[in-house]
């Protein structure tokens, strides 16, 4: 860790003003949406992206999405640029520190130049939880723009990361070389893709169920998927909920100001409550007084249904999957109904509520936080965790739409029910 580089406001304000003319004229020629496939892993159950890297050869790196994340970081080849620590990059990427990592400052003189100093960022793993110090940098990657129906064309453009040691890496998938963050940051992805192709600080996600890749695209719609004559998916969500702060976390969260509900019971909680939501976290967790209470109404509710004992861990409510119902959205298990602000419910079917452990037995994919993910949960600043933060088995197969414009959440609820998928958009190029 390294000392506090004293910057004086002045020059900040000149520098940011300099930088904030020059992103004007050097913007993309987008000016439409972009759009990239997103796959699961298998073994780790994370969502990967891929961003070919211009400067290198055409270089795919494949980076893991982090929805928590303020910053993309990767491992860095030799060469790269090391950005000043008066960069406006640099004082957006340390508006946010990640947990046990005291605030450090700006940067540290250069080896080559004392007189001017590097920009030192500080890359997070959200899986591992490790946190390492690192240069920041920039490169050019290539995304594709989007009418909605198909990818159009490429767009080139300049993204600030943060570099990485490789021991960083640890517990992500073997073919990913970083992070990239989503959260709402001015060095995020979405806010940089807005940025440089002026386009509109909103972006959809919809995060696949299998093998075949989903979708996200940034900087707003439309979105069809699979059949032709499926409307716009942007225009035919269920409804939208406010975006809420939560302590001093740069990460998604909405609040259910009139509770929860299983099997239409509510189920006896204070209100009201707050719902963050993880791509890096697979399976819904809760923090402990509300998961006791869930599982109870869950198990009173499924009383009939044949259990399997000892539950597989790290699941408490396990059942015989041979014995259970099928529907179009999953197994014929209780709803449960998240009742958000807003007055719209986000509604959990047995496609997003199961988790199949092997042959004949599905379980409850809700677990409880540790104590010490109680005392954090990724809320900053020693905030006490949401209730609920929603992982990404309950996120499949729903469009999101993050909409930091107008601070809401767009949700669709399960796509099955449209007989589609998020693993239905077109990635032929548009001829």
């Amino acid at each position: 860790m390294v000392e506090m580089w004293q910057l004086k406001p002045l020059l900040l304000l000149i520098v940011a003003v300099s930088l904030g003319a020059l992103a004007c004229t050097v913007a993309g020629d987008g000016g439409m949406p972009l759009v990239t496939p997103i796959t699961k892993d298998s073994a780790t159950s994370l969502y990967i992206v891929s961003a070919p890297v211009v400067e290198n050869d055409q270089i795919t790196n494949h980076l893991v999405l982090d929805l928590s994340g303020p910053i993309i970081w990767s491992t860095c080849p030799d060469g790269y640029v090391k950005l000043g620590c008066t960069s406006l990059a640099c004082m957006h990427a340390h508006r946010f520190h990640p947990p046990n990592c005291p605030h450090t400052g700006y940067g540290k003189p250069r080896a080559d130049n004392p007189r001017r100093c590097k920009c030192t960022a500080h890359p997070h793993n959200p899986v591992s939880g490790d946190t390492a110090s690192d240069d920041m940098t920039e490169f050019t990657t290539t995304i594709n723009a989007t009418d909605g129906k198909n990818p159009v064309k490429e767009v080139s453009f300049v993204v600030a990361t943060s570099c990485a040691p490789e021991s960083l890496l640890a517990k992500l998938p073997e073919n990913v070389v970083g992070v990239v963050g989503l959260a709402r940051s001015a060095v995020a992805l979405p806010a940089q893709i807005a940025d440089t192709q002026k386009v509109a600080k909103k972006f959809a996600l919809c995060l696949p169920s299998g093998g075949a890749a989903g979708v996200a695209i940034f900087g707003g719609g439309p979105l069809f998927l699979l059949p032709p004559e499926r409307p716009d998916m942007m225009e035919s969500l269920v409804g939208y909920t406010p975006l809420v702060k939560h302590g001093e976390s740069p990460g998604y969260y909405i609040s259910a100001d009139r509770g929860i509900a299983v099997n239409q019971v509510q189920v006896p909680l204070d209100t009201p409550l707050v719902i963050g939501l993880s791509s890096t976290t697979p399976y819904t967790k809760l923090r402990p007084d509300v998961y006791r209470a869930i599982i109870t109404a869950f198990d009173k509710a499924t009383s009939g249904l044949a259990r399997i004992k000892p539950a597989v861990a790290p699941f408490e409510l396990c059942y015989d999957s041979t014995q259970l119902g099928s529907t179009r959205v999953g197994y014929a298990v209780p709803q449960i109904d998240l009742m958000l602000e807003g007055g719209k419910n986000w509604v959990v079917f047995g496609a997003n509520s199961m988790a199949q452990v092997n042959d004949h037995t599905a379980c409850l994919a809700f677990v409880e936080m540790k104590q010490e993910e109680a005392g954090y949960g990724g809320g900053g600043g020693g905030t006490q965790a949401p209730a609920m933060v929603i992982g990404g088995l309950q996120m499949e197969d729903n469009l999101l739409v993050f909409d930091e414009e107008k601070q809401r959440l767009g949700f669709s609820s399960l796509l099955l029910f449209r007989q589609t998928t998020c693993s239905n958009f077109n990635f032929t190029m548009a001829a």
